[in-house]
């Protein structure tokens, strides 16, 4: 059961995004934030009809030491610093981008939010006019691990997986390369030092290896959408 409506949920989200911006420093690296503003004016424009209450907002927060990038309701998208000396072109940015706003147009972030309310609020539906006296923005921040609270999200495996198919056929719509998603997903393990960590049938999230299996058998469909459109070849960062 959803205890926010979809009004509700933009309100808090616009909120919350507006205090992370006088939390985190904003980059200045016009490269970053050039890259940034390109992916997301060819995102935006695909997903259009699932996300048609966004006012988008694509920032690059200059947090150098972190590989994080979130996505909340009503187009407020955000890319830590870190993420770009990780990627080696736009498309893979493209990938990291579409992913996080599947988990908004799938909803993902209604179902969590709900769960994390469903005490705050004693089981009744927040209403648009609850979401806008700032008291549930607390909530917001915490599920993306930018507030005060332990928390940060954690979706379970088949939605981290059903957001990996979503940001697949959107990227390519947008024009980017999905085989780059999985490039990426790869470098990633890497990155972790190819320790499979946490048991996957113990984890909320699928281990790397589930991931780019389950990412290769969507790479075809993907590939023919991507071909379809004019190929534009990776802009690679400097």
């Amino acid at each position: 059961m959803d205890l926010v409506d979809d009004k509700a949920v933009v309100e808090m989200s616009k909120e919350a995004f507006a205090q992370t911006k006088t939390k985190y420093p904003i980059s200045t690296n016009r490269t970053y934030n050039e890259m940034l503003s390109r992916v997301g004016e060819r995102i935006a424009r695909v997903v259009f009809w699932d996300a048609t209450d966004a006012e988008w907002e694509f920032i690059v927060f200059e947090v150098p030491n972190e590989i994080n990038a979130f996505a909340m309701a009503g187009g407020k998208v955000g890319v830590f610093s870190g993420v770009f000396r990780l990627i080696d072109n736009e498309d893979q940015l493209a990938s990291i981008v579409a992913h996080e706003i599947a988990h908004v147009t799938a909803k993902h972030v209604h179902e969590k939010l709900s769960q994390e309310l469903m005490i705050e609020s004693g089981g009744y539906v927040i209403g648009v006019t609850a979401a806008s006296s700032g008291l549930y923005t607390g909530p917001i921040l915490d599920l993306y691990g930018l507030g005060t609270g332990i928390g940060a999200l954690g979706w379970d495996r088949n939605k981290e997986l059903e957001a990996d198919e979503i940001g697949m056929i959107y990227m390519a719509k947008a024009g980017y390369d999905p085989a780059e998603a999985i490039k990426l997903m790869e470098k990633m393990e890497v990155d972790a030092g190819g320790s499979p960590g946490v048991p996957a049938y113990l984890s909320t999230h699928p281990a790397y290896p589930e991931r780019i299996l389950k990412m290769t058998g969507i790479l075809p469909r993907a590939e023919e959408i991507y071909n379809d459109r004019t190929v534009r070849s990776p802009v690679v960062i400097k």
